[in-house]
């Protein structure tokens, strides 16, 4: 196969979640775990770090990741979805794994593949494995797909374990409390393997101690050791102090402050584990996160004038934070272009979505997606109006043409609809 033929392959002949939803799914790790062996086991002999959480892992990968490149680590980072590239999820140092190895890899593997019956993202999951340890990388951040203790990534034993957070998202596989969504985020905890946790919650944080505890593994709870100050953000990055030192981030949002003192957390972690991390390095790589990383989809500001910002916030606790930053935002009308997919329950989310802005509802071109004229309906309950378009480069393009100079446009609700625009 060509590269071309690789990647239509990958993308539309296998089960893939992002695509088709609960069919591709698989509960258990007897595929990947198959899979694997008879690849020779990729996931042996590379340093990892594992980071798990209901919102929040991309940008906490990112930022270790672009820390530790700041000290002069080859890092790989294996991240998903992807937006424009499928490449994207596959990444050392910032530059997205090559052509000529995805089409190897495929067209060498591809009767294994069969022989096991291997998803999309098993298969994704083991080209990471075999492209960090073919690049012999010094450390590889992998973010966990979807929960944790049954996610194809849960087959490698990591340096050090992150959760970031627990919101409510894919409850019909992780479960419908806290609790239950903790549980499964907790699998990623190892035997004697240090974690981090993110956010100290009070339905949440007995989950973690007590499934650390019976893995004997010590666990840092990220806000209790890590504290920011004045922190600041704008639509371009944001500035805090730590320790006395003053920082600078090109992240954006409010909700950027967790991530980083999650992820400096565990810098801290891996220093204690004798990682080299200098003061000068987590200076620098906090600086240039999405510069050094090719981080993209959160908070990207598209204009200035008017005001565009593409963010691909998803779920519960995703909108609760874009909405709380909407409204430190200054603008005279909200033009709001969202999407979503069918198979989750939106209520909620809809409810906490800005109730004045003008509304431009469309359908992500995937099986997923939700119907627009459904989302519309359901968005009315809610007292949310808008209109619907039949594509989401339309309904972009008519939020457009009708935002004036000192109005906001912001494009939300689902990655597959930031993914159409980028």
């Amino acid at each position: 196969m060509t590269y071309k033929e690789a990647v239509d392959y990958l993308l539309n002949q296998l089960p893939m979640f992002q695509r088709i939803g609960a069919a591709a799914y698989r509960a258990d790790l007897g595929n990947i775990t198959a899979l694997t062996e008879i690849l020779g086991h990729p996931e042996r002999g590379t340093k990892f770090i594992h980071v798990a959480g209901t919102n929040g892992k991309g940008s906490v990968t990112h930022i270790i990741a672009s820390i530790l490149q700041a000290q002069g680590y080859k890092v790989g980072v294996f991240t998903s979805p992807h937006y424009r590239d499928y490449r994207e999820r596959i990444k050392i140092n910032g530059k997205l794994i090559t052509r000529p190895f995805i089409t190897r890899f495929v067209n060498e593997n591809q009767e294994k593949f069969k022989a096991v019956n291997a998803s999309f993202f098993e298969i994704t999951t083991a080209m990471a494995f075999a492209y960090f340890k073919d690049k012999k990388v010094d450390y590889a951040i992998i973010e966990v797909g979807m929960g944790g203790r049954l996610d194809s990534t849960n087959i490698i034993t990591p340096l050090l374990s992150v959760i970031t957070n627990i919101s409510y998202d894919h409850t019909q596989f992780l479960g419908n409390t806290l609790p239950l969504i903790a549980g499964e985020k907790a699998g990623i905890i190892k035997p004697q393997i240090p974690v981090v946790i993110g956010e100290t919650h009070a339905d949440t944080k007995e989950v973690f101690v007590r499934t650390a505890e019976k893995n004997a593994a010590p666990i840092t709870f990220a806000d209790k050791k890590i504290r920011l100050s004045d922190f600041k953000t704008e639509a371009t990055g944001s500035s805090f102090s730590a320790g006395g030192k003053v920082y600078k981030s090109d992240l954006t949002g409010d909700y950027q402050k967790k991530n980083i003192t999650t992820a400096l957390a565990a810098i801290r972690q891996l220093q204690a584990a004798g990682v080299k991390v200098s003061d000068s390095a987590i200076l620098k790589g906090l600086k240039q996160v999405k510069a050094s990383t090719y981080f993209i989809g959160r908070w990207m500001v598209m204009s200035k004038k008017p005001l565009v910002i593409f963010d691909s916030a998803h779920n519960e606790g995703g909108i609760k934070e874009l909405a709380a930053q909407l409204r430190k935002l200054s603008y005279d009308q909200l033009h709001f272009v969202y999407g979503t997919v069918s198979d989750k329950d939106i209520t909620h989310i809809l409810s906490l979505l800005p109730p004045k802005a003008i509304y431009y509802f469309c359908k992500p071109d995937i099986p997923r997606g939700k119907d627009a004229k459904e989302l519309q309906i359901e968005a009315a309950a809610q007292k949310l109006k808008g209109e619907v378009y039949p594509s989401v480069k339309k309904a972009y393009k008519a939020a457009l043409a009708k935002a004036r100079k000192n109005d906001l446009t912001i494009v939300s609700g689902s990655i597959f609809v930031v993914a159409e625009l980028v």
